[in-house]
């Protein structure tokens, strides 16, 4: 399977659908934040690997805490993808911290504090 076929597409949103479930409803660790969200999957086009992005609402101690009880969950949600999804092998799902609506959201906090900079500069220029 290439890594950019349709199967591999849907593949890749099966596993993060069940992945979202998983995590939403099935684990009761307390390090887990309740704002955790799985952002993207990429399977690999063996099926025997999976890297899951996800994105965690809180302070860095609280993203630190829901990998680690990810990490520590880590057969329960492979047996819980092996039961609700029908593939031939169950990938081995590493879950990687992402980062990138933080950074989002702190290059539009910046964007917007200079464009009110400068409409101040231009307010001023005007009198």
């Amino acid at each position: 399977m290439r890594k950019n076929s349709i199967k591999n597409t849907r593949v890749n949103t099966e596993v993060q659908r069940e992945l979202s479930n998983i995590i939403r409803a099935g684990i009761k660790d307390p390090r887990v934040a309740p704002w955790t969200s799985v952002v993207a999957v990429s399977v690999a086009p063996d099926l025997k690997t999976c890297k899951a992005y996800i994105s965690v609402l809180g302070d860095e101690k609280a993203q630190e805490d829901t990998v680690k009880g990810l990490k520590s969950a880590e057969g329960y949600i492979r047996r819980e993808l092996a039961r609700n999804l029908n593939m031939r092998n169950t990938p081995e799902v590493t879950f990687v911290l992402d980062q990138s609506i933080e950074y989002g959201v702190n290059m539009s906090k910046k964007i917007s504090d200079v464009t009110r900079d400068l409409n101040m500069d231009g307010e001023e220029d005007a009198e």
